[in-house]
């Protein structure tokens, strides 16, 4: 794991900063995370604890989060002990993956107490435990563990808190002589003639808060330079003691990102370094951890609009073959035409007769079924009725085709959007679905939470200076398009693909606006993966939504179409904000 003890060590000395500072706020905005908001003694900011089993951390965050209109019943109780909140200290315990958060609290009536929130950054034994110092007892913590999960460690409100098992190792910040270097590293208790470990095993297994990807990378500065494993080691550890960081992100061939508190020259491929250790990991986790919670959030929407699509899907099936069965519906006319003309050969009672087919070029011999109860003048009759009736079904059944066809458009677009979502975006996905009659709306308890009049955009700034617009779903769209832009604004939309409405506002903007625009509109579409995608422009004037069709849909035409490969690293780069 890339967060390792050595970055902790690195985020505690960042959030010394908040030492003296209050707690102003409390908020749970998922199941595994809490935000802080912090002021006073000089700092002021939100501060980021996740307990999440794939992505835990702490650091400092300027996102954005949802909170649930109910708080749930683990931050009304840190609200209650630690809302309002004097920061006393914040230590890591040994080199190890743990930050305990000593707290003052008054309450109302004026008592003081003291509490520690544990954080234990432990991969899926993650958690946020909050303790009473004096007595060691938990009031609670964001995952419970049972005596059934585990008899050594439970995690329950009024039980003793057991901090994780020592594991032995030693402290690497504490190795000041290559004498004490070799004893640590050093395979104790090894059978006679056991293979040796290579040096990158023999630093993880002998050192904590030491990941694989830091002991490869001093083992590489090693064999690349001219020192030895333990001038490589101590060079690394001299400059974690002297706070000497340098947060860098690297990617490698495949695509794969690392991070870590010191340059990964090892990683053979493109780096990025940043000022603070919580702005790498704000860039390294933001996105994935954001679409892991989204997911989590949106699978029953997903699964129900991808259950709508594959019903429309298995529909059209069923109505083709409709329409390959009544393609003989012309044979039905031949039959009663050739009955009318050769009326006079047939008489009532015959239940077949034979006739020639004049409209056969080879002149054959048609045998024709008659009802003996019918005339030869109904019999005729009988044949046009029939004629009639499939082609009538032709047109009713065709009509129902490019119904279900909208309807998978439809289901495709919200599944691009989906895709896309963020967490306020689901919601408003979920109220168009609730709208539009395919779910049912949900009564919760407590108040209702307010719509809001304007949905909140996407806006990017080209490198121009001109405001882009992206809506992220059908309700951002229509506001976007049908109200908020003006006639000479230009629209932007993937050609024939399921995408977001972009317009770019004001029209005193050149080539590289539309260019980034287009990007913006390629990368918030279906075929984002995909290069050369075509996406069409034309100014807002030109776009219009038909009588009757779905959120989202409109009509535009007058338009030009360019071929664009998105660019995610420039379109990163752009400067965006959320607006009302």
């Amino acid at each position: 794991m890339a967060l390792d003890g050595i970055v902790i060590h690195a985020l505690v000395e960042e959030l010394q900063r908040c030492i003296g500072a209050r707690i102003h706020k409390i908020h749970q905005p998922t199941n595994n995370e809490l935000v802080f908001s912090i002021r006073g003694a000089g700092a002021q900011g939100k501060l980021l604890i996740s307990a999440n089993p794939t992505y835990p951390r702490i650091h400092w965050t300027s996102a954005t989060h949802v909170n649930p209109m109910e708080a749930p019943m683990f931050c009304m109780l840190m609200r209650k002990y630690c809302e309002g909140a004097t920061i006393e200290a914040v230590r890591q315990v040994g080199r190890e993956r743990i930050v305990h958060m000593d707290v003052r609290h008054r309450d109302e009536l004026g008592d003081i107490s003291f509490r520690t929130i544990v954080i234990e950054i432990m991969g899926r034994h993650s958690n946020i435990i909050l303790l009473d110092p004096s007595t060691g007892t938990i009031h609670d913590g964001i995952h419970h563990v049972t005596p059934a999960i585990s008899s050594f460690r439970i995690v329950m409100p009024g039980s003793r808190y057991t901090a994780p098992p020592d594991q032995g190792k030693a402290d690497p910040l504490e190795m000041m002589n290559e004498d004490q270097f070799q004893a640590a590293i050093a395979q104790k208790d090894a059978p006679e003639g056991a293979e040796v470990l290579p040096p990158q095993r023999q630093l993880v297994q002998s050192f904590s808060g030491l990941s694989p990807l830091l002991a490869k990378e001093i083992v590489y500065r090693a064999e690349t330079g001219s020192g030895s494993l333990w001038s490589s080691f101590q060079t690394l550890m001299n400059e974690v003691r002297d706070h000497v960081y340098n947060p860098t992100i690297a990617i490698d061939a495949n695509g794969k990102a690392f991070f870590s508190i010191t340059p990964l020259t090892h990683i053979q491929g493109s780096s990025e370094s940043y000022a603070t250790i919580s702005e790498c990991l704000e860039a390294f986790y933001g996105d994935k951890a954001e679409r892991d919670t989204v997911k989590q959030r949106a699978l029953d929407l997903i699964r129900f609009v991808q259950n709508e699509k594959a019903k429309n899907e298995k529909k059209i099936e069923k109505l083709q073959e409709t329409i390959d069965e009544a393609q003989d519906a012309d044979k039905y006319r031949v039959l009663g035409e050739l009955l009318t003309a050769y009326m006079h050969q047939i008489n009532r009672g015959d239940n077949s007769v034979e006739l020639i087919n004049f409209y056969d070029e080879e002149q054959a011999i048609v045998k024709i079924d008659l009802d003996v109860q019918l005339t030869p003048s109904d019999n005729a009759q009988r044949y046009f009725r029939k004629y009639t009736k499939q082609k009538n079904s032709i047109a009713v059944v065709e009509e129902q085709m490019a119904i279900a066809q909208d309807e998978i458009t439809y289901m495709e677009t919200l599944l691009q959007q989906l895709d896309n979502a963020s967490l306020a975006d689901i919601e408003e996905i979920r109220e168009e679905l609730v709208e539009q009659g395919y779910l049912r709306n949900k009564v919760k308890r407590g108040p209702k939470r307010k719509k809001a009049a304007k949905p909140t955009l996407l806006c990017y700034t080209s490198s121009e200076g001109v405001s882009i617009y992206v809506g992220k779903n059908n309700t951002q769209n229509e506001y976007l398009t049908n109200r908020l832009a003006s006639p000479s604004d230009v629209w932007l939309h993937t050609k024939d693909i399921p995408g977001s409405h972009v317009v770019i506002r004001g029209g005193d903007f050149g080539d590289v606006t539309l260019e980034e625009a287009a990007m913006l509109s390629g990368y918030y579409s279906q075929a984002r993966e995909s290069s050369m995608i075509p996406v069409d422009y034309t100014f807002i004037r030109h776009v219009r939504k038909p009588s009757g069709a779905k959120p989202g849909f409109v009509i535009y035409d007058h338009q030009k179409t360019l071929f664009i490969t998105p660019d995610e690293q420039r379109i990163k780069a752009l400067p965006s904000r959320s607006v009302n």
